[in-house]
């Protein structure tokens, strides 16, 4: 994704003039916690629980064995249900074409970035990661394919 397709950055930096882009917009709006909190959105860490790999965000005891009851021990559906990043949820997208085409880039960019972290956490396994855009925004999930 190209953070110049984002209105907000594109704005920032014709205003600021000169030679600026995604980096300066970062340093100018960003401090280390963002950035700290940034990379985990992007290489997120892990949990195995009964046959499942869950986004540690994610998992809590209590409500992994609620939705393990309820959905009767499928991993499958336990991780369809867990392992989603709602964007629309952390992120105000502007209600118009740019700005929804932009925020469904990033998540296929998050989505990316999971692909690649799932590899190296679990690389005897496949999963199937997607960014998908739903009625409320983009969604980045992932299930383990059995």
């Amino acid at each position: 994704m190209d953070p110049q397709s984002i209105p907000e950055v594109r704005r920032w930096t014709q205003e600021t003039g000169g030679d600026t882009d995604y980096l300066d917009y970062l340093s100018q709006r960003a401090g280390l916690g963002d950035w700290a909190a940034l990379s985990r959105v992007f290489m997120p860490e892990f949990v195995e629980a009964a046959g499942c790999v869950l986004w540690d965000r994610v998992y809590a005891p209590d409500n992994f064995r609620t939705w393990h009851e309820h959905l009767k021990g499928d991993a499958t559906a336990i991780e369809a249900t867990l392992n989603q990043l709602r964007l629309w949820l952390y992120i105000d997208i502007p209600e118009d074409q740019e700005s929804e085409r932009g925020a469904l880039a990033l998540a296929e960019d998050i989505a990316a970035s999971w692909r690649r972290s799932l590899r190296e956490a679990f690389p005897d396994r496949a999963f199937e990661v997607s960014a998908t855009e739903t009625e409320d925004g983009p969604v980045v999930s992932f299930v383990t394919m059995r």
